[in-house]
Parts: structure tokens; C-alpha cells; sequence
């Protein structure tokens, strides 16, 4: 099972609480959205999730056991991947090396060549770019190569932090349509997104924060017919 149940979490800086309670469920096989402003505290419920904060309170399930307080190599071998936001290629290494380093878990050389032609398969411009350094491509390109890392560890659950960011309509509308086909493929994702728009047209189901709090739930459909949301973020 590839569900993500967060329950009751608390996360602090220090003695504030950045996350107050928040609760919420990444079905198996679904595209969940968590929306929100910045500062509503999208940032810290994924670092808590991938270990990277430490938890105060609260319980973060996966297949069915705690996570919580886990390092963040356990949380990656239980099947869990992240894109981070600003794509964050390693920008020294080819396109090649950056891929192949979404793999390191994995010592199958074979079972590593898949992998990589199958994000060759999703990105035709990766393969014409394989040997090129990754910090010379454009923002659309580390995009592409950031979603592909990913994809490298055959994850279960895929965060996916602001794929939107900095990017062009026509970009994002590329990058939204592979999550979707990611999405169809098996992968249960976890979408986190200020592009309120561009997400409902693709989840299943969301979620809204704000000040470290869920303050809307509901199906896709349901989210962009409420009135609070609409106000909030379709004017």
C-alpha cells in the first residue's frame, strides 16, 4: 500500500508551532494537492514528512507504519521520493550523472538502464541532452531533469514541491501533463502548488493551508466550488 495518512502533526521552529494539527490522506493511485499561500507552512509538512524537521506531535503513516521521526534515508527506502522546489539539478554533473544518482539505491545495472530509458521516454530532450552539464540547460530543461531524478528511485509516493515555479505557461502545462501521466502509470503523487488552476485540473483530491493549518479539504471539484477558495484564490 502506497497511503499517506499525516495525523494531528505538530512541527516547531524553536517554540512556535509551524504546523498546528494538520491532518490529511494521500490515497493510493491519486494525485492529492496541497495548496496554500507562502508561509502557510506547504515547505514544512514536506520536510517533516521526508524527516528532514524534527516532529513534535502527531503520527505520519506510510504503508501503514510511522515514519515520524525517522531519518530521511529511512523515509527514501520506504518508497518515498521528492522534486524539490527551484528543480536543484546538480549543476557540475551531465544530465546522465544527475539521473543515475535518482537511482543510487538501486545496484541492478539493468534495472538502472530501464529507469533510464523510460525517462528518455518522457523527456526526449534529456537523451539529446545526456552528456550535456546540467547547469548549462535551461529552466525548462532542469525542470524536466529534476522530475526524471525523481522518477529514478521507482518511488511509490512522489512529493513534487511548486513544479510550477519560474516556469512558462507552456512549460508548466509540459510538466503538469507528465505528472499526470506519472500519476497513471501507478505512482500515488503528492502535488504541492500555489497554482491553484493548473492543480485542481489534474488531483483528485486537496487540501488547503493556511497559518500551519488545514482550513478546506475536499475532491478537486469540491475545492474550486467553494466560495472560501474561490475568494482566496480565483478573485
Amino acid at each position: 500500500m502506497s497511503e499517506l495518512v499525516v495525523e494531528d502533526l505538530y512541527t516547531a521552529y524553536g517554540r512556535a508551532d509551524v504546523l498546528c494539527g494538520v491532518s490529511l490522506r494521500a490515497r493510493p493511485g491519486e494525485i492529492t494537492c496541497i495548496l496554500g499561500s507562502n508561509g502557510a507552512g506547504k515547505s514544512t509538512l514536506i520536510r517533516s514528512i521526508l524527516g528532514l524537521t524534527p516532529v513534535r506531535r502527531g503520527r505520519i503513516l506510510f504503508g501503514g507504519e510511522d515514519l515520524a521521526g525517522r531519518a530521511t534515508h529511512e523515509v527514501v527506502a520506504r518508497g518515498i521520493a521528492c522534486i524539490p522546489e527551484g528543480r536543484k539539478v546538480f549543476p557540475k554533473m551531465t544530465v546522465r550523472e544527475n539521473l543515475l544518482a535518482g537511482a543510487y539505491r538501486e545496484r541492478n545495472a539493468r534495472a538502472r538502464a530501464a529507469r533510464i530509458e523510460q525517462v528518455y521516454a518522457a523527456f526526449p530532450r534529456l537523451r539529446e541532452r545526456a552528456a550535456q552539464i546540467a547547469g548549462t540547460l535551461s529552466g525548462g530543461e532542469q525542470a524536466m531533469l529534476s522530475i526524471g531524478r525523481g522518477l529514478m528511485a521507482d518511488p511509490r509516493l512522489l512529493i513534487v514541491d511548486e513544479p510550477s515555479l519560474g516556469l512558462s505557461p507552456l512549460l508548466v502545462r509540459e510538466n503538469f501533463a507528465v505528472i499526470q501521466r506519472v500519476n497513471q502509470a501507478g505512482v500515488t503523487i503528492l502535488l504541492v502548488e500555489q497554482n491553484v488552476k493548473q492543480t485542481l485540473s489534474i488531483a483528485h483530491r486537496g487540501y488547503v493551508l493556511s497559518q500551519g493549518r488545514v482550513v478546506a479539504e475536499g475532491s478537486a471539484e469540491a475545492l474550486r466550488a467553494d466560495p472560501e477558495v474561490q475568494r482566496a484564490y480565483f478573485g
